[in-house]
């Protein structure tokens, strides 16, 4: 299936909180890179990876009129006073309206790529959506990148120790040998997110396992 999409729209959300927690959407960001550009990156002189030179992204902040945890609040350095003090509305019919257009815009079929998206990200953002009784077409495809990313290396011994081995940043400084630019920044996370599955897309796709966004349950009601 992932032979027949043609835009990959990577997305990362920023929110108050983990899961248990009903949380909700502070910061959004979506870039979208034509299957071309996965399949046959830029490169620089010596032979590294880019980003494409070709892509479209919006990141947008959202006032969540709810405070976020400690940890949250210590993780992305914004809060309810923050965002308010900017005047940034809450998540809205005119929000809705940017990324449906967004994603209308793009060489279609589409599919939706977060990291941990089945679990945070992808029922997150249903459920801001159905609050504003809005959705998505039901149609768009969902691609879990660190659920893809687990299965590859599902035979690889880790490092005694090792804790998170399959996060974003983990996974950036293995196969760049750097840190991230930023981390629980939305625009740098979904940027860092198109490199590292540049780095491994043909694996990926062959092995990705695809949703429906009609299939993607609400994270609470």
């Amino acid at each position: 299936m992932g032979s027949l999409v043609k835009t990959f729209i990577f997305l990362d959300l920023e929110g108050t909180g983990l899961t248990e927690y009903n949380p909700k959407i502070t910061e959004l960001a979506l870039v979208a890179v034509h299957e071309s550009s996965l399949k046959n990156p830029d490169r620089d002189a010596s032979g590294q990876l880019q980003l494409p030179r070709v892509q479209d992204k919006i990141c947008l902040c959202v006032n969540p009129d709810k405070a976020l945890t400690e940890s949250a609040l210590k993780l992305t350095n914004l809060s309810c006073e923050k965002l308010s003090g900017c005047e940034k509305p809450k998540f809205d019919s005119s929000l809705f309206t940017i990324i449906n257009e967004f994603i209308t815009r793009q060489a279609q079929p589409v599919c939706l790529v977060a990291h941990n998206g089945f679990h945070y990200d992808f029922p997150l953002l249903k459920t801001e959506l159905l609050k504003i009784q809005r959705d998505l077409s039901s149609s768009i495809l969902c691609l879990d990148s660190i659920q893809a990313l687990r299965y590859l290396d599902r035979n690889q011994r880790r490092p005694r120790g090792a804790k998170a081995w399959h996060s974003l940043p983990n996974l950036y400084k293995r196969y760049f040998h750097k840190e991230p630019r930023f981390s629980h920044f939305a625009e740098d996370d979904a940027l860092t997110l198109v490199m590292v599955v540049m780095y491994r897309a043909n694996q990926i796709l062959e092995v990705a396992e695809y949703k429906k966004w009609g299939e993607i349950s609400p994270m609470y009601m």
